[in-house]
């Protein structure tokens, strides 16, 4: 029945294809091409579909130990196929970063929706207040931090003969967006007032993965659960239950502890915002997992962790000379701001099954399409070989590919999923 999700209509166009297309994921999933068989175009982005369904099952299963919703971070994958799963999973909704994405999203069919950063400028505000007037049943949110944009925000509204639910943003000092102090928030909170019939607060969010270190998370998390509980002991929600929203990819665990306080109340609804653990990653995702593990007793429980899910299959394209190979990869294919991808499979066509790359190969430097890979002077390692890549920063990878293949645990293609970005 998963497989359903990988076989959408769309059709597919670029990289990592098959010989032969056309190709929908349907027609994919039915073909079977084998990668391994190199019956796929190489580089090709893949994803684990027992990683993903596992990753799946995990986080909800953690989500629901601590009473709480998960609107998991759409910008990551922008893939309607990979929404559908979690929102079929039980997820509350999908957050977004952007009104275009936003619009995107809706046109596949999300009706709720967290936008986790400010709605700014009237082309903005046009996009959604279209999406509201023309859909009687979708259900947008926004943050806000600054009386000026609620201002905005409630002119326009006002003048559309609707109203923009917002969510009052607690950031921390240097970091990002959110409010900084209780004079801020009051007059945000001021300004909101002057608008009951256009500007609806819902809610408090936060986003915790400014911080510096745990204990700055620790801080900025314990002012945003202060500032939902002054509120509503004000009176100043403008319907109950009232959000409170946290959790980037690092930190989830944190906010679920934090915010477990209020997580049964009946006039709360917590809501985490995890984007990258569906697909996971070898970097700075795979850290936090480990301390996840380590710290927390839920993960324990729960175990086997989150699993590295998107990879990315390229052929050694050049050995130049001594302890150098160069691979059919580069930067745009994969993201390399939170480290070079991580070689993980060597698998040379026609000799069985891959095999563990050695540790010391490493991808020292990347180019457009080009990776520097460096290697011994001994090492069997030829052009024409390929070579499975695992990456950090899930984000910047799917955001350079239009689709992804979806492969079973023997590297057959059952599908595919694309990217709205």
């Amino acid at each position: 029945m998963q497989e359903n999700y990988f076989q959408q209509s769309t059709l597919l166009i670029g990289k990592g294809l098959p010989a032969g297309g056309p190709w929908t994921p349907a027609a994919l999933a039915q073909q079977g091409p084998a990668l391994l068989d190199e019956q796929v175009s190489l580089p090709a982005a893949v994803l684990s579909q027992s990683a993903l369904l596992h990753n799946l099952a995990w986080m909800r299963e953690f989500a629901q130990a601590y009473g709480c919703h998960l609107a998991p971070h759409g910008k990551t994958t922008m893939s309607p196929a990979l929404f559908r799963m979690q929102l079929d999973a039980g997820a509350w909704g999908i957050t977004l970063a952007t009104a275009a994405q936003t619009v995107a999203a809706h046109a596949e069919g999300v009706q709720r929706i967290l936008l986790a950063n400010q709605l700014v400028g009237r082309g903005n505000f046009d996009l959604v207040a279209d999406l509201q007037a023309h859909d009687p049943d979708f259900w947008f949110a926004c943050v806000v931090d600054s009386a000026a944009n609620v201002a905005a925000l409630g002119a326009y509204f006002a003048a559309r003969g609707q109203t923009i639910k917002v969510l009052l943003e607690v950031g921390a000092d240097g970091g990002r967006t959110g409010v900084r102090d209780a004079s801020q928030a009051d007059a945000v909170l001021h300004e909101i007032a002057r608008w009951p019939a256009s500007v609806a607060l819902v809610g408090v969010e936060v986003y915790e993965g400014v911080a510096a270190d745990e204990a700055g998370v620790r801080a900025v998390l314990q002012r945003a659960l202060a500032q939902w509980q002054a509120i509503r002991a004000a009176g100043g929600f403008a319907q109950l239950p009232a959000i409170l929203s946290g959790a980037g990819s690092a930190w989830f665990d944190l906010v679920a502890e934090t915010f477990a306080v209020v997580a049964k109340d009946s006039d709360a609804q917590v809501v985490l915002r995890p984007g990258c653990y569906l697909t996971h990653d070898v970097g700075a995702y795979q850290q936090a997992a480990k301390r996840i593990e380590a710290s927390n007793p839920v993960a324990r429980r729960i175990g086997s962790s989150l699993r590295p899910a998107l990879r990315l299959w390229a052929y050694v394209q050049s050995r130049p000379e001594p302890g150098k190979a160069i691979i059919g990869l580069g930067k745009r294919d994969a993201a390399f701001d939170a480290g070079f991808p991580v070689a993980a499979l060597h698998y040379r066509p026609g000799t069985g099954t891959p095999v563990d790359a050695p540790v010391h190969w490493k991808v020292t430097a990347m180019m457009d399409q080009h990776a520097f890979l460096q290697v011994q002077d001994e090492d069997a390692l030829e052009v024409g070989d390929m070579l499975c890549f695992d990456i950090s920063h899930p984000c910047l990878t799917f955001d350079k590919w239009r689709h992804l293949l979806v492969v079973d645990d023997m590297h057959r293609v059952v599908g595919a999923v694309s990217t709205q970005f």
